[in-house]
């Protein structure tokens, strides 16, 4: 398919890649993924990527519905094993975009273990994670990324479980391209966005996105308005945090690109062996 012109605003952009008749959405009024996948498929315009050559992987929760909206080849997996779809899709074809769309339970509970070893193999995917630090389709359960001490529907009195940093997790695994951004800064998102598609190897965006319905009212954090500016309040660009001690820091999280270098991608390291194999067999014969 021949590269378009980016399109000029959000009304083109749905029509080139969402599928119309299936708006509105399921999502709740004020949640962030809307925006974040629209965030995504700016960037993945920007780039002027095929879609032809692209494949959605997507589980079960509210982000696991970001691919029925989409007009993708898109694979709707099972709770938690996104990953393990999206990596047999690249090495069965790694010529392929292979973009696995998850949430914080979803990708770091029953989906902990596909997370830290697609990051150890440095495989060729583009993991994004919208983490509400709930489970916002079944209830408002508490997930790994609730924060200590806060209220979900299955910890009325405070969570008493340590959450996980996503970032720091899959940094601490191998992942060659970590980065963090929130829907309240959705132009630094596009970017990060643009990044991740254009990385050799396992790319990880942790999305800080806001849920009104279940974690904020849980926790009276307000409403959509309200936890945008907390997004807002609570976070720190990670060149602009380089220059701050750990007091002026205080509890702010970074955001932007974390890490981002290079070694050898999976797919192609595996390829290698695979031509290596039919070498030799075809000397035996």
């Amino acid at each position: 398919m021949a590269a378009l012109a980016p399109a000029a605003n959000m009304a083109e952009l749905l029509q080139r890649y969402f599928l119309i008749e299936r708006l509105p959405t399921l999502w709740c009024p004020g949640c962030g993924i809307g925006t974040g996948a629209a965030a995504f498929m700016r960037a993945f315009d920007r780039l002027g990527l095929d879609r032809d050559k692209t494949v959605m992987v997507n589980g079960i929760g509210c982000s696991g519905r970001v691919g029925a909206y989409l007009d993708f080849d898109v694979i709707k997996g099972t709770h938690g094993r996104s990953l393990a779809f999206a990596t047999g899709i690249k090495v069965w074809r790694p010529e392929l975009k292979v973009v696995a769309i998850m949430g914080d339970g979803d990708s770091a509970a029953i989906g902990g273990n596909h997370l830290i070893h697609a990051a150890r193999r440095n495989i060729g995917i583009v993991a994004v994670v919208f983490n509400n630090r709930t489970y916002g389709m079944t209830g408002g359960q508490y997930s790994p990324t609730t924060g200590a001490g806060d209220a979900a529907s299955t910890a009325p009195f405070g969570n008493i479980e340590q959450p996980f940093d996503l970032c720091k997790v899959v940094a601490a695994a191998g992942g060659t391209f970590v980065a963090r951004g929130t829907i309240y800064h959705v132009r630094q998102l596009t970017t990060i966005f643009e990044h991740a598609l254009q990385h050799k190897g396992f790319a990880f965006v942790e999305v800080i996105s806001q849920c009104p319905m279940y974690y904020g009212r849980y926790n009276k954090q307000g409403g959509a308005a309200e936890m945008l500016r907390w997004q807002r309040d609570h976070t720190i660009n990670v060149k602009a945090a380089a220059k701050l001690g750990a007091q002026e820091l205080g509890d702010r999280m970074l955001i932007g690109e974390l890490v981002n270098e290079q070694r050898p991608e999976y797919a192609e390291e595996y390829m290698k062996i695979v031509t290596q194999a039919q070498a030799r067999q075809g000397g035996q014969g």
